[in-house]
């Protein structure tokens, strides 16, 4: 995928620069990876008022995964890192819903956690250590066949349609993209393929989930409410 015209940047040109706080959206299970897409069905008020703001303000936004583990207060430790995302689609519904759809552009560690802003949650956000991911990423080397064979055998076992030419014809990159953030791994394992550092890491990580998957119809594909 080649960088587009709007694209932020860690130096600020030719795109908007990356923002030092950002807005994050903690949800368990669901992964955004750079150059990935993820449709959101924004509900809640606090949501609703982070995505208004984001609007506003570059159109950045983070996904991050509650770690499991008790935080301050009433809100769940989140991991340490995530994945920065641009509105790149946006419409408003009439019963008060924004469809959105993030575009992955930059992992990130968070360095801390502000107060909240409007109900939701900011972090100080490092993108030091994910600056490749703003480069073109190449075709790399990957075990296709193999990567293949086991989706095929877990999307008949889970009962997932899929549009297996189009599936076939993906470059290497937006295909480990795409089925890690398509298949329903539990959250260790999305953060596990969220913090593999580069495509044959990742590679490797999805295979191995998917040779463990267990057997069962599961949920994916629709965009994610909140």
């Amino acid at each position: 995928m080649a960088k587009g015209t709007f694209d932020p940047t860690l130096e600020g040109l030719p795109g908007d620069k990356l923002p030092g706080v950002l807005p994050v959206f903690p949800l368990a299970g669901v992964l955004l990876l750079p150059k990935g897409k993820l449709p959101l069905n924004i509900f809640e008020p606090r949501y609703l008022n982070m995505t208004r703001d984001a609007l506003g303000a570059g159109r950045m936004i983070g996904m991050i995964q509650p770690s499991g583990e008790s935080g301050n207060g009433e809100e769940p430790a989140l991991y340490r890192c995530g994945c920065a995302g641009r509105i790149t689609a946006f419409a408003e519904t009439d019963d008060g819903r924004f469809l959105i759809t993030l575009t992955g552009v930059i992992r990130f560690d968070v360095r801390e956690e502000l107060p909240p802003h409007n109900g939701y949650r900011r972090v100080i956000a490092d993108y030091g250590r994910w600056r490749r991911d703003l480069e073109e990423e190449g075709g790399g080397e990957i075990d296709r066949d193999r990567l293949l064979a086991l989706f095929r055998r877990y999307a008949g076992s889970s009962g997932i349609d899929v549009a297996w030419k189009t599936v076939g014809e993906m470059p290497a990159p937006k295909l480990v993209t795409a089925l890690a953030m398509t298949c329903a791994f539990d959250p260790g394992e999305k953060q596990a393929l969220l913090e593999a550092p580069d495509l044959a890491g990742r590679t490797d990580v999805l295979s191995t989930l998917l040779e463990m998957a267990a057997l069962g119809p599961k949920d994916g594909g629709e965009a994610v409410r909140h």
